[in-house]
C-alpha cells in the first residue's frame, strides 16, 4: 500500500475507524476519503456504486456497522441483521466491481458458536449454533466474511477479513441503552460516583469471561494486515488473555473511584459464556497488542471524562 494510495476508511467516525484513520496517518498517507452517513447511505446500493464510480478508491477498510449491546440487539435484531448484510453487500460488491485493490472487512469475535471450544480457531466458524441474543449481527458478520472470501474465489480480488474480540477506547459509545459492557459501566460508575450513589447494577452474573482490546492496538493490526495479509481465510486479532466481567467491573470501579457497592442484577443475561480467540496465526506473522487492559481503560476513562462527561 503505497503512501500515495486513496483509501476510502468506511466508517471512519466511528472507535474503530477513527482509529484506523489516527494509525495512517501517523504512518505517512494522507490520501483519504470519507462520507458521513447522512451524505451517503451505505445500505443504498445505487449510493454506494456511484460513490465508488466517481471516487475509485484504491484501498477500501470496511469498518462501519450497525453496532450495540446486548440489550440493544435483543430490541432490533431485524436491523441489525439487515443494516450490516446491506452494508457489507453494496462495499463489497462495489469494490470488485471499481477494481479496488484491496478491501479489509472488519468481522467480530461473535462470529464463532455460542458453546465454542476455547480458545477459539479460525476454523471453529459454523461449527455450531450462534448466541441468540446477538445472533442477527453475527449472522451480517459472517455474510461479509464469506462475501469477501467467495469474491477472492470467484472473482481473484483481495479482500481480506479480520476478526477483533471485544474493543473499547477513544470515541467508543457510553450511551447505557446501547453501549457495550465497558462503554456501560465508565458511564455508569462515573455517574454513580458524581452522584454520590450508594450503588451500581450491572448486567448479569457477571460470571462471562471476555477478551478486550484497546482499539488503538486493533488499528495497528488492520494496517498491518492490509500490507501483510493476502489469504481469504479470515484471521483473528486477539490479545489471547481474558477477564470475567466481574473483574472487569472492579478494575473500571477502582479507576473511577467510586466507592459505593457494586450489585448484581441476574435477571439480565449474561451472553456467551466465554469469548477467547486464538490469535497464533496472527503472531506468527509478527503482529502482538501492546497496550494492557489496565492501561486501556485508564486511556478510555480520562478521554470520557474529557471529551464525554455526563451531567448528573
Amino acid at each position: 500500500m503505497h503512501k500515495e494510495a486513496k483509501i476510502y476508511v468506511a466508517g471512519h467516525n466511528g472507535m474503530l475507524g477513527s482509529a484506523i484513520v489516527r494509525a495512517l496517518k501517523k504512518d505517512g498517507y494522507s490520501n483519504f476519503i470519507f462520507r458521513r452517513s447522512f451524505e451517503l447511505d451505505l445500505k443504498n446500493q445505487k449510493a454506494v456504486n456511484t460513490f465508488f464510480e466517481t471516487e475509485k478508491p484504491e484501498y477500501v477498510f470496511l469498518v462501519a456497522a450497525k453496532v450495540g449491546g446486548i440489550g440493544a440487539n435483543i430490541e432490533h435484531p431485524a436491523e441489525f441483521l439487515y443494516d450490516n448484510l446491506m452494508i457489507n453487500s453494496n462495499i463489497i460488491e462495489a469494490a470488485y466491481r471499481n477494481k479496488v485493490s484491496k478491501l479489509l472487512f472488519l468481522g467480530s469475535s461473535c462470529i464463532y458458536p455460542r458453546l465454542s471450544a476455547q480458545p477459539m480457531k479460525e476454523e471453529y466458524l459454523l461449527d455450531g449454533k450462534l448466541e441468540p441474543t446477538n445472533e442477527g449481527y453475527a449472522l451480517g458478520k459472517i455474510a461479509g466474511i464469506k462475501l469477501c472470501e467467495y469474491y477472492n474465489k470467484q472473482y481473484g480480488t483481495n479482500f481480506i477479513s479480520a476478526m477483533p474480540p471485544n474493543l473499547y477506547g477513544e470515541n467508543d459509545n457510553f450511551d447505557p441503552a446501547h453501549s457495550h459492557v465497558i462503554g456501560a459501566l465508565i458511564r455508569k460508575f462515573h455517574v454513580a460516583k458524581q452522584n454520590n450513589d450508594k450503588e451500581v447494577v450491572m448486567w448479569g452474573t457477571g460470571s462471562a469471561k471476555r477478551e478486550f482490546m484497546y482499539v488503538d492496538d486493533a488499528a495497528d493490526a488492520c494496517l498491518f494486515l492490509m500490507k501483510k495479509y493476502n489469504e481469504s481465510e479470515h484471521i483473528n486479532i486477539g490479545s489471547d488473555d481474558d477477564v470475567q466481567i466481574i473483574e472487569l467491573a472492579e478494575i473500571i470501579k477502582d479507576i473511577t473511584g467510586f466507592a459505593g457497592a457494586l450489585v448484581k442484577d441476574t435477571t439480565k443475561p449474561d451472553g456467551m459464556p466465554r469469548k477467547l480467540m486464538d490469535s497464533s496465526k496472527m503472531h506468527k506473522l509478527g503482529w502482538r497488542y501492546t497496550i494492557s487492559l489496565r492501561q486501556g481503560l485508564e486511556l478510555t476513562y480520562k478521554w470520557f471524562v474529557k471529551n464525554v462527561e455526563p451531567q448528573k
